[in-house]
């Protein structure tokens, strides 16, 4: 909590403990610290104190995985998310392309735990320990996004805005916008002032080179009916919708120099391009000007058209009076209070209206941007909600769940029509997904169906706790609901066909630098290799040397020990088809480096050890 409120007499005891660079740090940290937006109670010291305790290292359980023959990619995580994530910085950093989690909302209810701590409503520091809890995760969760990748958070409108500035803070300059979508049918009674809250939010933070997919573009109405050289085009409107008095620059006549009409612009809306004409000295325009277009071709003049003359102001008014002037519907383009009316008296003035020639090679986007509305279910066809995708309410989460269980295993589930839908919009076929709030697994769901629906190879990444507690020491919402409904989601159920797909399912270990040496065994090393190299987590190979996965002609090897019988062995693995060299991860790289280079053998040695440590938070060096 605050450096003075909550720690007492231990705070001192803990700056103590810093040496001179730490505390000079910290000092710089405090007095620089951001005071426009969002402030918090918090522990800085706590806060590198929980990423620099201890290594977390994974294990894997087979008997809870559905495992391939050459292991799994999509990854099931028990243990806290927050170390979870740690051990993803080492495995994953920049390889995750979506990230989405439905945290929890700080609510006040005590049916969820975080910080090993029931966090009730009164609690005067509900708001900043919230804040903290998801400030450290969603730090370590912003690296390992790729450079065009996203992160997408569900949240409620009471915390929508303390959320939106912590994310301002944790990824500066990176909101692309929000979604928001209908969470329930009907009202919500317990709103005091007479107010419906019945939807929710979903906030789009993104790196630079993110873009969602869109919708896909009907072009039936391009065409080349006249053989231009410029391929295909439609005729489009050439007006934009502002007064002449909002947009003045953009109210003037057009005139077909060729045929010497001239054309009445519209009041309400006027053109949506600038005249070289209206330009100030040293004025740039964004696209080309009227004239220009016009100069090539791509302005459309009526060819049949009624053509009409007045000779006098006077003949002009009257006709104006008598509404038999150029029009739009019932409205006139040309009117007494309108300026410059004097340019209309003596000169041939066209009925018809120009047309835009927009070809379709100079298309910005060949898809239709996604809307941040999202419609409901139950409205679909109802109104147009051009570049809106559907999905239902929660009320399709607790049915989808009850149907994979046979009862209502989890509460809270998001509908699974969210989730698949902001997923089809936000990845490609080979991307990975990450939800470290995964609770029943929707996620994992949404991928598996995603992949289904168009073949594509979409890799998940769950992370779940147990949830445990003093009352229910046995009970594990990760391995009985959110590993469980992957299961049956592979297997088919309640009528629906079984999904190509797999999940390794890993276990945390917490392990002290000090202690690696001693606790840190075979399967840590393996399963950590695995991961950072290959993307897959395998059931660890029996025998001292342990085959990782191949790289172009280069083996990766981990050998548990090195004895005389090593080198012979490493050397036979070199008779393989397409295996020209070795890297080899052990316990005494350099001493097998001596021994192996007296066989001729050519290899990298490592030592098992670095690997152990390298480019977790808190754990040495990448």
């Amino acid at each position: 909590m605050t450096m003075t409120d909550k720690t007492g007499g231990g705070l001192l005891g803990q700056l103590d403990q810093l040496d001179a660079a730490q505390l000079r740090r910290l000092l710089v940290e405090q007095l620089t610290k951001q005071k426009l937006g969002l402030t918090w109670e918090a522990n800085a010291i706590e806060r590198d104190a929980a990423l620099n305790a201890n290594m977390v290292l994974p294990r894997l359980v087979p008997a809870w995985s559905e495992l391939r023959d050459d292991g799994a990619q999509n990854l099931i995580i028990e243990g806290d998310n927050f170390d979870a994530l740690r051990l993803l910085t080492a495995t994953h950093a920049g390889k995750i392309r979506v990230i989405y989690i439905d945290p929890p909302y700080n609510t006040g209810n005590r049916d969820w735990v975080y910080n090993d701590h029931y966090v009730g409503a009164s609690d005067r520091w509900r708001h900043s320990q919230w804040l903290e809890f998801l400030y450290r995760r969603l730090t370590l969760a912003r690296d390992l996004l790729t450079p065009d990748g996203v992160l997408l958070v569900s949240i409620n409108d009471e915390n929508r805005a303390r959320l939106e500035l912590l994310l301002d803070e944790v990824m500066p300059g990176r909101r692309l916008g929000s979604l928001t979508w209908r969470t329930r049918q009907g009202s919500n009674a317990d709103q005091q002032c007479f107010l419906s809250v019945d939807h929710e939010h979903v906030l789009v933070y993104g790196n630079p080179a993110f873009a969602f997919n869109g919708f896909a573009k009907s072009y039936d109405a391009y065409g080349n009916p006249d053989n231009d050289p410029r391929g295909e085009w439609m005729s489009s409107d050439l007006t934009l919708g502002f007064s002449y008095r909002e947009r003045p620059n953009l109210y003037y006549p057009l005139v077909d120099e060729k045929a010497g009409i001239a054309y009445p612009p519209n009041p309400d809306r006027v053109w949506v391009y600038a005249s070289e004409s209206r330009l100030k000295e040293g004025q740039t325009v964004q696209a080309k000007t009227m004239e220009e277009f016009i100069r090539l071709g791509q302005i459309l003049f009526p060819a049949e058209q009624r053509v009409a003359t007045w000779p006098t102001l006077d003949a002009l008014l009257a006709a104006i009076d008598a509404g038999d002037v150029p029009k739009i519907g019932k409205s006139l383009l040309l009117r007494r209070d309108l300026p410059d009316l004097e340019f209309w008296v003596g000169r041939p003035v066209g009925f018809g209206r120009p047309r835009f020639k927009r070809y379709k090679a100079d298309l910005r986007n060949r898809t239709q941007p996604l809307s941040s509305w999202v419609v409901p279910t139950a409205e679909a066809g109802a109104y147009a909600a051009e570049g809106s995708f559907v999905a239902a309410t929660n009320q399709e989460g607790a049915r989808v769940v009850a149907e994979v269980f046979g009862d209502r295993a989890f509460n809270y589930a998001k509908p699974l029509s969210l989730i698949r839908n902001l997923l089809q919009q936000a990845t490609r076929p080979g991307d990975i997904v990450l939800d470290f709030f995964a609770g029943s697994g929707t996620t994992g769901h949404a991928v598996l169906e995603l992949n289904a629906e168009d073949g594509g190879e979409r890799r998940f990444i769950l992370c779940s706790s147990t949830e445990s507690t003093a009352k229910e020491p046995d009970k594990n919402l990760c391995r009985d609901v959110c590993a469980e409904r992957i299961r049956r989601v592979l297997a088919g159920y309640h009528g629906r066909p079984a999904i190509s797909g797999d999940f390794a399912y890993l276990q945390l270990d917490k392990i002290d630098p000090a202690d690696l040496p001693f606790e840190a065994d075979a399967e840590h090393a393996y399963q950590l290799l695995a991961l950072q190299r290959f993307g897959v987590a395998r059931p660890l190979p029996p025998g001292p040397l342990k085959w990782l996965g191949q790289t172009a002609d280069c083996a990766v090897l981990v050998c548990e020990r090195v004895d005389d019988q090593t080198p012979d062995a490493l050397a036979a693995v070199l008779q393989q088809p397409g295996v020209a060299r070795l890297a080899v991860f052990s316990p005494r790289p350099v001493t097998l480096a001596e021994q192996l280079a007296a066989r001729g053998v050519a290899a990298n040695c490592y030592s098992l050890l670095d690997a152990l440590m390298r480019g977790q938070a808190g754990g040495g060096a990448a």
